[in-house]
């Protein structure tokens, strides 16, 4: 028997799922409902927990959350994921569940149990809403302490008690528990499954990422990778022996394959479209364009996508690469690559591997050799855009007279994109040097000269795409100032 339970996304078959990809669809979708909460826990992602709005951005309302919902089920969502902050401090969150329901949707919805009286709990049995509700641990005073606010430990155990009493779990309305494994409760945690597995109730045990507040206190909460491999392994020899469930031990979930990147993505309070919570990299806005349009046009969706060819390193060599791409979120947040290797498997550190971290050096994505090579490091990679550090050498062969020749501005230019589309093949053991070229460049325009010396940073982004055919636009920034931009039109070997 396997471990493949209805939540998490495993009721899918493999050929859904690639249907699914195929059409640039989704299965299901995490819809943030609100960033307010009234716990203040030291695990979260969120930062500060305050609303997004008070005069920068407001969230979405309800209006718009339906209308994103509707999107998705015209793409093939079958199942809503609500989110917080806390959903359940949303007046219309009931109502929210209401209508997917209506729609014929399935809805989870993750909660610290705040307003889950018995009548809540009732309503939302009736309407068979799955139902994951945080629980980190038996201990009361760890609870509140993990929460960040006095009383969450009484908050989650009355949500409990009136669940149960409404009927979860079952067939039809599912309950599973939210924890997360720390040092305060890694001790406690097999016998915590245990008791879960015992009562019907799934168990949703996961590693922290590295974002927001956990990323603050990650020193104070955060088991070493060892310990964490210990648990999982523990664990998997539980259910083995004495549930008869069986499954691989890999990050971030315990007993359970994250791969929600074949089949979902993640629409924050703001509107932004991400992947998901750990890579909180906007890839579009439904305010601003569709959420079809959003995911066939995203690269960074594709990327995550397409992880049996993308993802780089020990990752994307490991022998459970089919099944197992570790966890994106915390590639993203610890190296700035949303494609690198994950720095908290067990298997990476074990290893010592190269994970992918950015900055990478030029000199790995490039063929130019120096004192040709001006550029020096990719800084940043984000949804059709890249950061590439330079400096121009003393004996650049680009330079008279100690300034940089007006000619070699597109040349510094054209290196810096060449490092942008080389970083995906970078740490790759198995990938083949791509072939590229600079086919023409238009709209130059210099603002001032770059001496010897000089630190720069080239701003890129990709305006349109044909083929092996691309354009992109260029600035070669000093600081904030703009020393010089252009169109750059560049070939690529497929």
């Amino acid at each position: 028997m396997s471990c493949a339970s209805l939540l998490f996304g495993q009721e899918f078959s493999p050929e859904e799922i690639a249907r699914t990809k195929a059409a640039h669809g989704l299965l299901t979708m995490e819809v943030e409902v609100g960033t307010a909460c009234n716990f203040r826990c030291k695990y979260c992602y969120v930062g500060d927990g305050t609303p997004v709005g008070n005069g920068k951005c407001a969230e979405l309302s309800l209006d718009e959350i339906r209308g994103v919902i509707a999107q998705a089920q015209a793409l093939g969502a079958r199942k809503i994921i609500l989110l917080g902050g806390e959903p359940m401090i949303y007046g219309f969150t009931p109502e929210l569940c209401e209508w997917i329901r209506g729609r014929g949707l399935g809805v989870e919805l993750f909660t610290n149990g705040t307003n889950m009286t018995a009548e809540m709990a009732a309503r939302l049995f009736k309407l068979g809403v799955h139902v994951v509700l945080k629980w980190h641990t038996s201990d009361h005073q760890i609870q509140d302490w993990l929460a960040g606010v006095p009383g969450a430990a009484a908050i989650m155990s009355d949500a409990y008690r009136h669940l149960r009493a409404a009927g979860y779990p079952s067939t039809e309305a599912k309950m599973a528990l939210s924890t997360v494994i720390c040092r305060q409760n890694l001790a406690e945690l097999p016998s915590l499954w245990k008791w879960m597995r015992a009562e019907g109730i799934e168990p949703y045990f996961e590693m922290i990422t590295p974002q927001g507040r956990a990323r603050v206190n990650g020193h104070d909460l955060s088991p070493s990778v060892e310990d964490i491999r210990q648990l999982f392994e523990t664990i998997r020899a539980i259910d083995r022996d004495q549930f008869g469930r069986t499954w691989e031990a890999q990050p971030p979930l315990v007993g359970n394959a994250c791969l929600r990147h074949s089949f979902s993505c993640l629409v924050a309070a703001s509107g932004d479209v991400m992947p998901c919570v750990g890579v909180s990299l906007p890839v579009g806005n439904v305010r601003e364009r569709s959420l079809a349009d959003i995911l066939a046009d995203s690269e960074v969706i594709a990327d995550l996508r397409d992880h049996e060819h993308t993802i780089q390193g020990a990752c994307g060599a490991c022998d459970k690469a089919a099944a197992c791409y570790g966890c994106r979120g915390a590639a993203y947040q610890l190296t700035g690559n949303y494609l690198g290797s994950d720095p908290l498997c067990w298997r990476n550190q074990a290893a010592g591997v190269d994970c992918g971290l950015l900055p990478i050096a030029a000199a790995r994505l490039v063929p130019h050799q120096a004192p040709a090579r001006m550029v020096e490091a990719l800084e940043m990679v984000g949804e059709r855009t890249a950061t590439v550090s330079a400096t121009i050498a003393e004996n650049s062969p680009h330079c008279r007279a100690g300034r940089l020749a007006e000619a070699a501005h597109v040349e510094l230019m054209a290196q810096a994109a060449a490092v942008m589309h080389g970083y995906r093949s970078a740490t790759r053991p198995a990938a083949a040097p791509q072939r590229g070229m600079l086919v023409g460049a238009r709209n130059l325009e210099i603002h001032a000269e770059i001496r010897v010396g000089d630190r720069l940073t080239v701003w890129l982004r990709k305006q349109a795409r044909l083929g092996a055919f691309g354009v992109i636009d260029a600035e070669v920034r000093r600081g904030d100032t703009v020393i010089s931009k252009a169109e750059l039109k560049t070939w690529h070997e497929e």
